[in-house]
């Protein structure tokens, strides 16, 4: 019993110490947004400061639709991760309850679009929106994020999970006359929370940090999303306006925080259940 008890403090410690890399910039970051700009450099450095301020949070919507970005950023995600659940969890019931010839092939083929780099097909993918009018839209964003590597791995993860389910419960909604599309809706989704729920949180942090293609596809500041407005916090000389970009950036990752911490459980038993544990 004491052994038991040596090992888990012992495991809490070395969890505790590799967490400093991730845990201290965070706290730095957000311990600086409350800073006047003059003391987030001084020497000797200070985490806290004795005249803390909201002034740059206000800054950050007032020196750009900084609102307005924020909005872009949510709703593409939303839409994203929605789109990618719906895609994702219908392939992955086909490829695990349908059986078809060259079902395995084709699983691959699709397993390979996490292979090939976004960098690789920007260029023929910008020429084909550009000859359909959307640069300067968000819909580049919204299908490219949602039919790419994103959709492949929660296509890959709900296959996982769709194969451990019992095909006794298959079979019993068929003699109640449901078909396939009454069985994965009525049936399956609902046993797949918390494989959806991981699926859910890789999209949306997916979208959510997406710079590339905004950078690529987006000309005007009210269509940016958030990564790119975090660019754009210089002053009139092109200097970085560090305590209201942290601020900037301190507002942007609350969102996934609060996703993260709401569905934890449920992410890691989905990742657990597709076997990538």
């Amino acid at each position: 019993m004491r052994t038991d008890r040596v090992r888990r403090a012992l495991l809490v410690l070395a969890l505790a110490v590799l967490s400093l890399p991730f845990v201290v910039p965070t706290v730095w970051m957000v311990a600086a947004s409350v800073k006047p700009l003059a003391e987030i450099f001084q020497a000797p450095p200070s985490l806290w400061t004795d005249s803390p301020t909201l002034a740059a949070y206000s800054e950050a919507f007032t020196f750009q639709p900084f609102a307005r970005q924020y909005v872009n950023s949510v709703y593409i995600a939303t839409l994203v991760t929605l789109i990618t659940l719906t895609v994702s969890s219908l392939a992955g019931y086909a490829f695990a309850r349908i059986r078809f010839p060259g079902a395995n092939a084709l699983f691959l083929v699709v397993l390979t679009g996490m292979l090939v780099p976004s960098e690789v097909t920007i260029v023929p993918l910008f020429q084909l929106f550009k000859t359909a009018g959307l640069i300067n839209t968000h819909w580049p964003l919204i299908l490219v994020t949602a039919l790419a590597a994103p959709c492949v791995l929660g296509t890959f993860i709900m296959r996982q999970f769709f194969i451990t389910l019992p095909v006794e419960l298959e079979e019993a909604a068929r003699l109640d006359g449901l078909g396939r599309p009454a069985i994965w809706w009525r049936i399956c989704l609902p046993l797949a929370r918390p494989a959806l729920s991981a699926v859910a949180i890789l999209t949306f942090l997916a979208s959510w940090n997406l710079y590339l293609e905004p950078t690529v596809y987006l000309t005007s500041p009210e269509m940016f999303t958030l990564p790119q407005a975090l660019t754009r916090f210089t002053d009139a000389y092109g200097g970085q306006m560090w305590n209201t970009q942290l601020a900037a950036a301190t507002l942007t990752v609350l969102p996934m925080l609060i996703v993260f911490v709401l569905a934890q459980r449920q992410f890691v038993e989905g990742l657990s259940h597709s076997g990538l544990k």
